[in-house]
């Protein structure tokens, strides 16, 4: 791998661009460590998950950029962009981060508002007299 490799990750409404290139294992999120950027633990083994997949840690450097949604939607598309990206560094990766369910991209998204209703699907209190 000669140059960075980069790919971008979707989950609701946030969209993450990851870029991948040889290195000793730190993870930044929009300039901050990802420890530091996603504070729950849950949230910080969501990016760990590809790379812990493919047994490869601390042999790449990843450099998120991170826009939309919240905290979680950002966390799960980081998922996505980093196992994408270590897919156009070695394909031999695809069976193990396929297994594990990393390739998939989330579809559900918020449903959108109804007319005549409070959100989706709540509606008003009913009174029948």
């Amino acid at each position: 791998m000669e140059k960075q490799k980069n790919a971008v990750g979707r989950r609701k409404e946030a969209v993450t661009r990851v870029f991948l290139s040889k290195g000793d294992g730190k993870i930044t999120v929009n300039g901050k460590d990802y420890k530091t950027y996603f504070s729950l633990v849950y949230l910080q083994n969501q990016v760990e998950a590809p790379l812990k997949t493919v047994e490869s840690t601390d042999k790449f450097d990843v450099v998120i950029n991170a826009t939309g949604g919240g905290v979680k939607g950002q966390a799960e598309a980081a998922k996505l962009g980093i196992a994408r990206a270590l897919l156009e560094v070695s394909a031999d990766y695809r069976p193990a981060l396929k297994a594990a369910g990393l390739l998939k991209r989330d579809p559900r998204s918020v449903e959108r508002k109804k007319p005549g209703r409070k959100k989706a699907r709540k509606s008003f209190q009913f009174s029948k007299r």
